[in-house]
């Protein structure tokens, strides 16, 4: 791509171009439905209640909500989306959607179902990735026990298992011992691990688990990537910082930048607990850290891999300027882009006209267990401004365009 072209997100006949037109007139009906926040509030509430009491509603959500942002029940059913976006130069980052889980058995289970995932993706070209969370594999009381006595120091990682008891402590040796598992088969597959950040107050032991992982199998490739978030505003800080501990202690640095998905939870917690809001004071803040990420990412792409994951146009478009101006390709190796599976489709078919490394987020796993997921995307869209007049818009400009 020649330095002076920008990508062009206004393509919709490129965006749309796997979509039939009965899919795009069946998402654009969806999309209406979401457009209207009281009705997604409503029916979130629904949604968990019908779940809860196991009314008959999963051939509702399979046809409708799931069928958009899901790629299946199981992992086998998502090798169709697969085998269908490589032809248009894209990769998938595979998430089984087991989360908030609390028995040892369902840890183990999740686990096991990641290891399986890892050797699924080898098999593919275009799976560089699979997403987890820590949540999938410990207690979310656990994390948040710990949370208040870890540190990230640039000489050392501490995980202060003082607090716990005794069987707590076993407890968290098998969360640790399950990650290692992981970790070991995805760096002999060559798959990379992306560990979600989640709410703050089980963040630390998040951040430290990943970076204790991080440089023990980070040495000469990166495998594990940390999520930042920049909706707070100590990550931009936290994600240079990480990249200095990196540098000191000799290994890559791997980083997905998000902007985040918990704000409103946070900011209900913190005035709960009298405490002050970890969340930006407002959307431009978090743009300028996000956007100021990216640039520093690209600054030290000798010892940083970066996955800008954004449905954000401007901050998309960023990127590829910084890599133009910087005289890199495009393509580079440690710079990849990726948008939510089922949203924002004028981004990534987009860049990967342009020759980007571009991936969809694609979610896997029975309805039961991806339910706080779709629920997340619901709110996301519904609350994002302009988010889903946008995907509206772009759906009804090919609609007109086809002519159907």
């Amino acid at each position: 791509m020649n330095v002076k072209d920008k990508v062009s997100f206004d393509d919709t006949k490129q965006a749309f171009v796997y979509k039939s037109d009965a899919q795009l007139k069946k998402t654009y009906r969806l999309f209406q439905l979401m457009n209207q926040s009281w009705l997604v509030k409503a029916g979130t509430s629904l949604t968990i209640l019908a779940v809860k009491w196991r009314l008959p509603i999963n051939g509702l959500l399979r046809s409708t909500i799931f069928e958009q942002f899901v790629g299946g029940e199981t992992l086998e059913q998502t090798s169709t989306i697969v085998n269908d976006f490589k032809k248009y130069g894209i990769s998938l980052i595979l998430d089984y959607g087991a989360e908030g889980k609390e028995s040892e058995q369902d840890f183990d289970k999740a686990k096991n179902e990641f290891i399986r995932v890892i050797n699924y993706s080898a098999r593919f070209e275009n799976i560089p990735f699979i997403g987890i969370k820590l949540t999938a594999l410990a207690r979310f009381a656990l994390l948040e026990k710990l949370n208040g006595s870890t540190k990230i120091a640039v000489d050392q990682i501490t995980i202060d298992t003082a607090p716990l008891s005794g069987a707590e402590q076993q407890e968290w040796a098998n969360v640790e011992q399950r990650l290692v598992e992981i970790c070991e088969l995805a760096a002999q597959k060559k798959v990379g691990i992306l560990i979600d950040a989640e709410e703050s107050w089980i963040q630390n032991t998040i951040d430290a688990l990943t970076m204790k992982v991080m440089q023990r199998y980070n040495q000469k490739q990166v495998v594990v990537y940390n999520t930042i978030q920049l909706y707070r505003h100590d990550r931009l800080e936290f994600l240079k910082y990480c990249h200095e501990l990196a540098l000191t202690n000799g290994f890559l640095f791997g980083a997905k930048i998000v902007r985040g998905a918990y704000m409103e939870k946070e900011r209900r917690r913190a005035g709960s607990q009298n405490e002050l809001s970890p969340i930006q004071p407002d959307k431009s803040s978090s743009d300028q850290d996000f956007n100021e990420a990216i640039a520093y990412s690209i600054q030290h792409l000798d010892s940083i891999s970066v996955i800008v994951a954004s449905h954000n146009e401007y901050s998309s478009q960023l990127a590829v300027q910084l890599l133009q101006e910087a005289s890199l390709p495009t393509n580079h190796p440690h710079v990849h882009f990726s948008q939510l599976y089922g949203m924002s489709d004028n981004i990534t078919f987009n860049l990967a006209k342009a020759g980007c490394n571009v991936s969809k987020y694609l979610p896997y796993g029975p309805i039961e267990d991806v339910i706080p997921y779709l629920m997340r995307r619901a709110q996301e869209n519904s609350s994002v401004a302009g988010q889903t007049s946008r995907e509206l818009f772009l759906i009804e400009k090919e609609i007109k365009r086809r002519g159907i």
